[in-house]
């Protein structure tokens, strides 16, 4: 089969691959579709992916711009905010001189939609349905995902969660103002605060919403990696995006219907008069008929689900950085078999260690232990990983591009983030710093601000995909280095504080005298909080100025990647492939592999070739 090397992918295919019938009964003068089924309700994986990365756009921006309000009030505490009164309006309170400064129910309600906006429906829906959508059926040779009716459900269930949510921004009583992770008792009693009247009622309806999206589109996601991989396409020789796909699919099928099950019982304690959660609870010197309930039984059930969730979030941000570093490194990935373990390691583990966000509830002792160890070993599976994208990186033709510098960049976030989760992990110093900035800034790099990066590295490196366009590279590398710099700027002065004893969630430190030393270091980060927002606004105008003026995608493989992908056409037809499908011949990650700088994974193997990484 020398000559297969020689020929084009579609003659490849149309030699190699196998015909499914698809286009006898979905031909063009067949298969017809207005603007609003194409659009909008549209069943096709490609434009559902861009729903998805859309939405979490505007929910990042939403969500960004929450926190810009908050810093201003913890960097400059007597700066006039007057000016935001027309857009805030009585959450603005204005003093007989005319200032304005923000109302402290306001600021935790800011703080609370922050959380919640940027966990579950920017790096939860936004990363993963963006890329689960476009890339599973691409990459495993499927025409579309298994219930392309189901998928576009998953988006819909997604988009009315959020609508429900920014709704509950103009509540008179205000948003649900209890921290995104909506402890008892201020989530489960509606007197509690302003928020936690109608506000979280809506908040609890959105997530529920939410999950029932999550579950939708996991549930296709699983039965489409299992059941339509195209001929040749084993386990062993998907891409490792699919991977970590697959795996964070099955990641939330497991854990958030729990999160429902803590939410139901949340639910009947605000209507029924319950006491799932609620004992000797006193408002106003008066006492409410709650007795026998236990706060830390919700923060079980949370964080059961909250866990899990940290590498939902991460998880698919791992195998597209896996796949750039690859493709840009023009190398094969290092230890293709170890990072596929480590996946199904992390997956496993993060189960078994949900209790170390509860080292302060009084967890005994001897119970923590076992928390503590495994907190420390799922450390190991990520350090492969860490080794084998370094030893990808070293000695490769690295292509220094937006796409590669994001994923390089993720490296740097995720050690450096990683690290500081060990202290955290041990709870004899978490008692200590648990309370304070050093967790934000933590779980700020290694979930928020990591993520970002792989999300960031697969909008550049995916964008013709979507779009038939490149993204501007000038621009691409300022928003690189201008969010990098940033990041740090925000968060590593926050390891400083925290140590110093901080405390996280405060409104005001103008009673402290202790804190007051770090007024200065909380302006400097407010700052960096800003200048990093308007490097966003590079991105954004990058992305929509591209989908018209953007350079034009000439080949099919511009990047000379190997997997199936980039052998599909330039434009985005309805099933992916004209005619056949491509049939896999060997793995993903042929680089430089004889003479050849690449190899497509459709290429038919030569007489005595070895592949699948075996050399």
């Amino acid at each position: 089969m020398a000559e297969a090397k020689q020929l084009t992918a579609d003659q490849i295919i149309e030699e190699y691959g196998y015909d499914d019938h698809f286009h006898e009964h979905h031909d063009e003068d067949k298969y017809q579709s207005s603007f609003i089924t194409h659009y909008i309700f549209s069943q096709d994986h490609k434009m559902i992916a861009k729903q998805f990365l859309i939405t979490g756009m505007f929910w990042a921006f939403v969500g960004g711009l929450m926190s810009l309000i908050f810093r201003l009030q913890l960097g400059f505490p007597e700066a006039d905010l007057a000016w935001l009164r027309p857009f805030m309006g009585k959450w603005i309170i204005l003093n007989d001189a005319g200032i304005g400064t923000l109302s402290p129910e306001f600021y935790y309600a800011l703080v609370t939609m922050h959380g919640t906006i940027l966990v579950f429906f920017v790096l939860t829906a936004g990363l993963s349905g963006t890329f689960s959508n476009l890339l599973i059926p691409l990459q495993i040779g499927a025409r579309d995902m298994a219930s392309p009716l189901l998928n576009m459900l998953s988006y819909w269930f997604f988009f009315l969660a959020g609508v429900i949510m920014f709704l509950s921004l103009f509540l008179s009583t205000g948003p649900f103002a209890g921290g995104w992770v909506a402890y008892p008792p201020l989530s489960a009693l509606p007197q509690a605060s302003s928020g936690s009247g109608a506000g979280m009622t809506m908040w609890l309806v959105s997530l529920v919403f939410f999950v029932v999206s999550v579950l939708l589109g996991g549930i296709n996601y699983i039965t489409t990696v299992l059941n339509l991989r195209t001929k040749g396409l084993g386990m062993w020789r998907l891409p490792l995006t699919i991977w970590a796909f697959f795996v964070t699919a099955v990641l939330g099928l497991l854990s958030f219907p729990v999160l429902v099950s803590g939410f139901l019982l949340l639910m009947f304690d605000r209507s029924l008069g319950t006491s799932f959660y609620l004992s000797e609870i006193f408002i106003g010197g008066q006492a409410l008929d709650h007795v026998g309930g236990s706060p830390i039984l919700y923060q079980h059930l949370f964080w059961f689900l909250g866990h899990p969730e940290v590498y939902i979030i991460i998880l698919p941000a791992m195998g597209i950085v896996s796949e750039v570093l690859s493709v840009h490194a023009r190398k094969p990935i290092f230890g293709y078999k170890a990072m596929v373990f480590s996946i199904l390691a992390i997956g496993i583990l993060s189960f078994i260690v949900w209790a170390h966000h509860m080292f302060m509830s009084g967890v005994n002792p001897f119970l923590a232990n076992f928390f503590i160890l495994f907190t420390l070993i799922i450390a190991v599976p990520s350090a492969v990983k860490v080794f084998n994208w370094i030893a990808t990186i070293y000695g490769g033709k690295m292509r220094f591009n937006s796409a590669s510098l994001y994923a390089i960049g993720f490296v740097s976030m995720f050690i450096s983030g990683g690290l500081t989760g060990i202290f955290l992990g041990n709870a004899a110093i978490d008692i200590q710093m648990h309370d304070t900035y050093f967790v934000v800034a933590h779980f700020h790099i290694v979930m928020g601000v990591a993520a970002f990066f792989g999300m960031f590295a697969g909008i550049y490196h995916w964008y013709p995909k979507l779009y038939g366009r490149f993204m501007n590279e000038t621009l691409g590398k300022i928003h690189f280095w201008g969010t990098l710099i940033g990041a740090y700027v925000i968060f590593w002065p926050m390891h400083y504080i925290g140590i110093a004893g901080v405390p996280r969630r405060y409104y005001s430190f103008d009673y402290f005298d202790t804190f007051a030393q770090f007024s200065d270091l909380n302006a400097f980060i407010t700052v960096g909080a800003i200048l990093t927002f308007a490097f966003q606004l590079v991105f954004v105008i990058n992305f929509f100025m591209s989908i018209w003026r953007g350079r034009k995608q000439e080949t099919r493989n511009p990047w000379g990647a190997t997997t199936l992908e980039w052998t599909t056409p330039i434009d985005r037809i309805h099933g992916n492939w004209p005619h056949k499908i491509p049939t896999v011949q060997r793995w993903a990650y042929d680089y430089y592999k004889d003479d050849r700088e690449y190899v497509s994974q459709i290429t038919p193997l030569e007489e005595g070739e070895k592949t699948d990484g075996l050399h």
